[in-house]
């Protein structure tokens, strides 16, 4: 038995015949749509923050800045206002997705998909019609809900309804839908970036993919879990024929759904106390671990900042917007590799290969950045240089779509029981928020300080995500939701936890 991981014998209890329908094909895809408005938030961000029209209006003082030619390269952008517009929203999601967990239970992750995107579409009007910096902060608090309430219903909405051979491709079409609003947001930043009114264009398109996913959610069925949670049998019945194929039997599975359901009800716990019980200590454990490693790989915070970046580095306004559509593109791409070979080579290759690509180039771009720009950072970058840091950011971006960007959704939706997994994935998403919020506040400030440095910061913590991964993150792949039990049952650190409690 490899270290951290484990083989199952026979067909575990509870798996169910599900094959792939053209039904839950459309299902998952359109459900999954819902990452486009937090995709295309974090792609706008950082090619508006370099729109002279915008600064000029908002942020004067770094337009200031941004001229003096004595600024550090690394300094030109920090700003904590300016922070502050971007990160606004990650502190209103993280309230909104610990709310989430008492929504998606009491109406379902349909109607909790559907009000984030009615939120999150009144924030994009408020921000394409802002006059002054508190109708952006207004605006970009209204979008944390919006992502917040459909970041918490989302990854939990396909990880229920995808067949379990399935599940992990499936719910990489959230990661590949936000990967999509990045680079339609990177392309729109690069259309509107010369017109005086361009960043109003950009903030307010952000209606189009809210409009998009609220349509798709109003258009679907919630999942059968969540219909026998609330007590909708038949409806429950309905949905799972239509997942699972006329063809099949959906008895067993149902009942199944419905046993769990009762034993929940049974418990009559506060979830976020039935969380902290010590035979969930691993479920809680990965719930707070992937989130707060997936944002210290540092991913987000170049996808918000990477126009920002790529100018600081020697790309002008116009190289950069294309540097960052670019990085886009070649992390949609490799989310398709993960699509396709989560399933069949499982979770943790993917994370360990993807780990080890990332730390290489984070270690490459810092050592490029020093010997470009020198410890004091005061010497301008080379064209190649700069040329150099893209193609190793892109290489960075592919080892991050195929692992720590899909995965980290996917693991924190499919490892709890029925009666905890809102809360277990509100408390997910919430610590995503929070280490987003906390390091967007921070980055420019510390790009500013640490200079090539920054990019250590983050590599260290790569290595540190990569041997816990190898130690503690048993294999997940293929296994029925209701049987993830045996998972942790037969990991040789985590079995001390549930073992007992049986």
């Amino acid at each position: 038995m490899a270290v951290g991981s484990f083989q199952f014998d026979d067909r575990p209890a509870g798996d169910f015949n599900g094959k792939i329908t053209v039904s839950v094909v459309i299902t998952c895809i359109v459900a999954a749509t819902s990452g486009l408005i937090f995709g295309y938030d974090i792609g706008i961000s950082g090619g508006v923050t370099t729109m002279v029209p915008f600064l000029k209006k908002f942020f004067p003082s770094v337009l200031k800045r941004k001229s003096e030619a004595k600024t550090n390269i690394y300094c030109v952008y920090d700003s904590q206002v300016l922070t502050a517009f971007t990160s606004s929203l990650y502190i209103a999601g993280l309230a909104a997705s610990l709310g989430a967990s008492r929504l998606t239970a009491a109406v379902g992750r349909k109607n909790t998909m559907v009000l984030g995107g009615c939120t999150f579409l009144a924030g994009a009007a408020i921000n394409g019609a802002a006059a002054n910096v508190e109708m952006l902060i207004l605006g970009r608090i209204l979008l944390g809900f919006g992502v917040g309430f459909t970041n918490q219903a989302t990854p939990v909405y396909l990880s229920e309804v995808a067949p379990p051979k399935w599940r992990g491709a499936f719910n990489t079409g959230f990661q590949f839908f936000i990967g999509t609003g990045v680079v339609a947001a990177n392309c729109i930043n690069f259309a509107t970036a010369k017109h005086s009114s361009g960043w109003r264009l950009s903030l307010g398109l952000a209606t189009v993919p809210a409009v998009i996913m609220t349509t798709g959610a109003l258009l679907i069925s919630d999942t059968p879990s969540s219909l026998v949670e609330r007590g909708k049998i038949e409806q429950a019945r309905k949905s799972l024929i239509k997942a699972r194929g006329t063809g099949n039997n959906v008895d067993g599975e149902l009942a199944a759904l419905v046993k769990y359901s009762e034993v929940a009800k049974a418990a009559r716990q506060e979830p976020f106390v039935n969380i902290l019980e010590r035979q969930y200590r691993p479920h809680l454990v990965m719930s707070i671990a992937i989130p707060f490693f997936q944002q210290v790989t540092g991913i987000n915070i170049i996808a918000f900042y990477a126009p920002v970046l790529f100018q600081s580095v020697g790309f002008g306004n116009d190289s950069a917007l294309i540097a960052a559509i670019i990085l886009g593109v070649v992390n949609l791409c490799s989310i398709l590799v993960s699509t396709g070979v989560v399933d069949r080579y499982g979770r943790r290759f993917l994370f360990i290969f993807g780990g080890t690509l990332m730390f290489i180039c984070q270690v490459a771009v810092a050592v490029v950045l020093a010997a470009a720009t020198g410890v004091s950072g005061n010497k301008q970058i080379s064209k190649g240089c700069a040329i150099a840091v893209l193609v190793l950011m892109c290489i960075y971006a592919a080892g991050f779509g195929w692992s720590w960007g899909p995965l980290s959704w996917l693991i924190p939706s499919e490892i709890f029981p029925m009666k905890i997994r809102p809360t277990g994935q509100s408390v997910s998403v919430a610590i995503n928020f929070a280490t987003t919020f906390v390091l967007s506040q921070t980055f420019l400030t510390m790009l500013c300080h640490f200079k090539f440095g920054t990019f250590l910061f983050y590599a260290g913590w790569i290595a540190v995500m990569t041997i816990f991964v190898i130690f503690f993150l048993p294999e997940t792949k293929g296994i029925p939701l209701d049987s993830m039990y045996a998972v942790w049952e037969r990991h040789w650190y985590w079995q001390r936890f549930v073992r007992e409690q049986r």
